[in-house]
């Protein structure tokens, strides 16, 4: 099965799932780019050590799962994955999910699910579903991430506050609100105050450091005080006997048939949030460095990476956003960055497992409070809700059905409500698309519509239809190229009756990949609803020039080219507009 896409990229089947390693070991590689990959992956194992154990003790496991998680899954992860930059390992996202299912079926039923989620990712990759989770709309991504956020931050309370709870940490929000509430009596002021130096330090090395390994360095400052004061708090060797100074080694989870379909549904369910993060992190990767990834081989890869956690004593495995950029501001060439983080995390452990075990619960708990307000995404989350009435229901739909019921119920539930309100949203825009068209200006010879004026030979962009969730990824994926041209980029969004939230975010995101080469962005032809939309989803931070056709928005600049150029304008203002059409 072979082809080429439309940009001329290799779509065969070998293509498909080729693992990126592969592609940067083609391209060549030397001494140099070694140097730049070790330096990052030094930098990512030293962010990922703490959070690999702080993780895992908030799920409810010894850090260890976290750790062997981190250098299994993240060495897998990098050799076989099809992002360039991702780094794999245990995220905040599934403690609440792993932590149920410990509290459920024990650490045993855990590494059961992992492996079958495993084998879901893996069967998914096979089948390409891997285009089908980029249609989640953007709502519902920050809905769920938002209550996942909400749910480690709550988890956190019993360390953070030093609470003694016989009865156990219930997972569920408002009996663990109850329990912290009868508990309180038993708050300990010292797990309280390191919990508190463990915030202010990361986020004052954040603002006055930004390129320091902040969690790393709060977490031994905090436990060398705590060690050399003589607090009373609770540390990882007091509570799990320490970490142990050994690399992970093969174990065979317990595997029955009734354990097995037991654990289906939680499975599914971490495949699912598997699958979800790992991607939306390659797309963060994708857009702080202008490459592709390869979803399906991603998808594969994530498989392989957590039946191998699973084997070897870790936990669930995804693609970590905040990892994944660290490693991309560490200057890494290619996924053997994400290897030699894998190998550094082993280092670490061998050498400084005695160490480990004397770092207070309550500094990790401040750690994981940090990581969830970072994941909060307040910003998006406010202006979702100032967007449009359907938006606000799709997102707090998803959001308060993940923090009282379930994670799939409120990703099924925001999805298929995004899907009804598109519909409605189609059914109310057919007028606006007929009336839009008749004072256009474009570049086909459909009645109503004329001719662009020639221009000084820039790209022009026209979108046709509705630009919503289920196509904002591939339109995405074609301005994504748009900045390498080295032009301005001009959309004529004179046909595009209307976008939801996930298509003016599509928008946002290439005027500010625009912006950050230096280069200018023109949207041309957009009607109120459209340019409304946009100006909400925060399109003005990357100062767009709105302009009412086409060729006004292709004189400005011919018009700026040639004030440039002493008069002449780019190629002499003799070569037409370069025109694409993207049919919504």
């Amino acid at each position: 099965m072979t082809g080429r896409d439309h940009g001329g990229q290799d779509n065969s089947l070998r293509a498909l799932f080729t693992p990126k390693l592969v592609t940067v070991l083609r391209e060549g590689y030397g001494l140099a780019e070694l140097r730049r990959d070790a330096i990052a992956g030094l930098t990512v194992a030293i962010v990922a050590l703490p959070l690999s154990m702080a993780i895992a003790i908030a799920s409810g496991l010894p850090p260890s799962h976290g750790l062997f998680a981190a250098m299994v899954g993240g060495f897998i992860v990098s050799a076989l994955g099809g992002s360039r930059f991702q780094i794999g390992g245990p995220a905040g996202a599934f403690i609440v999910l792993v932590a149920t299912t410990v509290a459920t079926h024990g650490p045993g039923g855990m590494l059961l699910a992992t492996a079958m989620a495993g084998v879901i990712l893996l069967v998914g990759g096979f089948l390409r579903l891997g285009t089908y989770i980029r249609f989640i709309p953007y709502p519902v991504t920050v809905g769920f991430t938002a209550g996942i956020a909400l749910l480690i931050a709550a988890s956190q309370m019993k360390d953070m506050l030093g609470l003694a709870m016989p009865g156990g940490d219930p997972p569920a929000l408002l009996p663990k609100v109850q329990a912290l509430w009868a508990a309180a009596p038993g708050l300990n002021p010292l797990a309280v105050a390191v919990a508190l130096a463990v915030i202010i330090l990361i986020a004052g090395m954040k603002k006055l450091r930004p390129n320091w390994p902040h969690y790393l360095i709060a977490l031994v400052l905090v436990s060398a005080l705590v060690q050399l004061a003589g607090f009373q708090v609770e540390t990882i060797e007091s509570r799990f006997g320490g970490v142990p100074a050994a690399l992970p080694s093969f174990s065979m989870p317990p595997v029955t048939l009734a354990l097995v379909l037991d654990l289906l549904p939680t499975a599914f369910t971490f495949a699912l949030l598997g699958a979800i993060e790992s991607l939306l992190s390659a797309v963060v990767a994708d857009g702080m460095t202008g490459r592709r990834h390869r979803s399906n081989s991603e998808l594969v890869a994530q498989g392989v990476a957590n039946i191998g956690s699973a084997f070897t004593g870790g936990m669930v495995v995804t693609g970590t956003i905040a990892r994944t950029a660290t490693n991309v501001r560490a200057g890494a060439h290619g996924p053997v960055a994400g290897i030699l983080h894998a190998l550094f995390l082993g280092l670490f452990i061998l050498v400084a497992a005695p160490l480990l075990g004397l770092v207070p619960l309550a500094a990790l708990a401040g750690l994981l409070l940090v990581v969830a307000w970072n994941m909060a995404e307040r910003h998006e989350f406010g202006r979702l809700l100032a967007s449009s009435r359907g938006d606000a229901l799709v997102l707090l739909t998803t959001f308060l059905l993940t923090i009282f019921e379930d994670l799939t119920i409120g990703i099924t539930a925001g999805v298929a409500l995004g899907g009804i309100l598109f519909i409605i949203r189609m059914a109310e825009a057919g007028g606006v698309a007929q009336d839009v068209l008749t004072f256009d200006v474009a570049d086909s010879a459909r009645p109503g519509r004329q001719p662009y004026e020639p221009g000084a030979g820039v790209p022009v962009y026209r979108m046709e239809g509705a630009l919503f969730f289920g196509v904002a990824s591939a339109i995405g994926a074609v301005l994504d190229a748009a900045p390498a041209r080295g032009h301005p980029l001009v959309l004529d969004l004179g046909a595009v009756p209307f976008l939801d939230s996930t298509g003016a975010r599509t928008l946002v995101d290439a005027a500010a990949r625009a912006r950050a080469k230096g280069l200018g962005f023109w949207v041309a032809s957009a009607n109120p609803a459209v340019r409304r939309a946009l100006l909400k989803a925060g399109i003005r931070t990357h100062r767009p020039h709105f302009r009412a056709t086409v060729s006004d928005a292709l004189a400005d600049i011919a018009e700026a080219d040639g004030a440039d150029n002493g008069g002449a304008g780019r190629n002499g203002g003799a070569v037409p507009p370069v025109t694409g059409q993207i049919s919504a």
